[in-house]
């Protein structure tokens, strides 16, 4: 019997398979199967629940490892689904039916532990100085034996700083100075005290962004504090199936912000915004931490959020045309339609041009595009498509992830168009601007 589906039956139960979220979901644009659907995903849930269909059955694991998670269908459901959760469960069943594939099962293993995370992106650092990841994403053809491997350089290059751009970072260390005490900007007034999650890939591939971010918030007047013992946030985990993993990592954070005595917590990519919202549902069922994961998961923002619900200053001008991908777990997961485009008219001189199905998932989709390059690539591609008919010099996402995904596409493509967070575009339209405190 499939005990967390089985406490979890009401909810099942709450879907009316109107088909709502049939043109919402993904994979059942593609492939056209009921079972690829969400409320086909639910059905096979609820026959798992009654005993009509075991969890090690071939046909619940393929289906149920399908589904990107992209939560669209939550977007549009009359019925209030919270098909989030219930995938998460579902995949727990997966996994404890021996269903999950050896390349996740590794990828998890190495973000449950602080240490292999730090060697492995000191590794992925090191391969990208050599430019061969670049390299690869050009010229390795894309038989299907290779699909992997190039995608997996593709992104490894995608995360490579756009030198369209000032490079920010060197810029902070010769003329600026952001800490605690400091304010960070000429003429604002702290008024808040936040810890920022650094994350795994972030800190690990995109700590310009994280200093970006810490750069951003002081100009606003946010004063950033340190949350040292901090970790992964899990998401990856959850989004695998691995609950307890995710619960453990979970459990870390929880003491790690608690300690450090902020009024909130800032996140800068999505999908761990996302994750951190729900520690209290994750948690919902431990004594000790069931409280204060929850009122740590009400106080998680996304740094847009943050931005739009200040007004952010406005800065220097970029002169740059933009288009803007919307991540899956800022829109439909943390519902935030508005506050991104914040950010980006806070940068005077952007030209946005709109995109294609900018609310459709970019199939990164956490570690999917790896583990299914098929399908992940063919919702991918339809991605990247829409992205160079904008003619624009970048795409902006507010998740790591979606960037290293959108970004492999387009380096795959060859096309010149970058790849960037938001953040990126503020943080140096604020020094062109001479928003940042110069050292004296």
């Amino acid at each position: 019997m499939a005990e967390t589906l089985l406490a979890e039956e009401n909810r099942l139960l709450a879907c009316v398979h109107c088909g709502f979220c049939l043109p919402s979901c993904p994979t059942y644009i593609r492939l056209g199967d009921e079972n690829d659907s969400p409320r086909g995903r639910l059905h096979l849930m609820l026959a798992v629940v009654e005993g009509r269909l075991d969890a090690a059955s071939p046909a619940f694991q393929l289906h149920i490892d399908r589904c990107v998670g992209c939560r669209a269908c939550e977007t549009v459901c009359p019925s209030g689904v919270q098909y989030g959760a219930l995938l998460e469960l579902a995949r727990e069943e997966v996994v404890r039916a021996g269903g999950s594939s050896w390349h996740s099962r590794l990828l998890l293993s190495v973000f449950a532990r602080p240490r292999l995370t730090r060697l492995v992106m000191l590794a992925c650092r090191a391969m990208r100085v050599t430019g061969l990841p670049a390299l690869a994403a050009r010229m390795l053809p894309s038989w299907r034996w290779l699909r992997v491997p190039r995608l997996a350089a593709a992104m490894l290059a995608a995360s490579s700083p756009w030198r369209g751009l000032e490079d920010v970072s060197a810029t902070a260390a010769e003329g600026t100075r952001v800490g605690a005490g400091d304010g960070g900007a000429k003429g604002v007034d702290e008024d808040g005290v936040a810890a920022l999650l650094l994350g795994c890939v972030q800190e690990g591939l995109f700590q310009r962004v994280n200093q970006a971010t810490r750069r951003v918030l002081a100009a606003n007047g946010v004063t950033i504090v340190e949350a040292a013992e901090q970790g992964c946030c899990g998401a990856l985990h959850t989004h695998g199936g691995d609950l307890d993993g995710a619960r453990a990592l979970a459990r870390r954070n929880v003491d790690a912000f608690e300690a450090a005595g902020a009024e909130f917590v800032v996140v800068n990519a999505a999908g761990c915004g996302a994750t951190m919202k729900e520690y209290g549902h994750l948690l919902d069922h431990d004594p000790v931490y069931a409280a204060r994961a929850a009122r740590l998961a009400a106080s998680v923002r996304d740094i847009s959020e943050v931005l739009a619900d200040r007004g952010p200053r406005r800065g220097g001008s970029m002169g740059l045309t933009v288009t803007a991908d919307a991540p899956c777990h800022l829109l439909h997961a943390q519902g935030l339609a508005r506050a991104p485009a914040a950010v980006l008219d806070a940068v005077p001189g952007l030209a946005l041009v709109p995109l294609r199905g900018a609310d459709e998932c970019c199939g990164g989709a956490g570690i999917y595009g790896i583990t299914h390059p098929d399908l992940g690539g063919r919702i991918g591609v339809d991605k990247m498509a829409a992205v160079v008919e904008t003619q624009a010099d970048a795409v902006v996402s507010g998740n790591v992830g979606c960037i290293m995904q959108i970004g492999a596409g387009l380096r795959m493509a060859r096309t010149a168009c970058q790849a960037l967070h938001p953040v990126e575009l503020l943080d140096e339209s604020y020094r062109r601007a001479g928003l940042y405190r110069s050292e004296r």
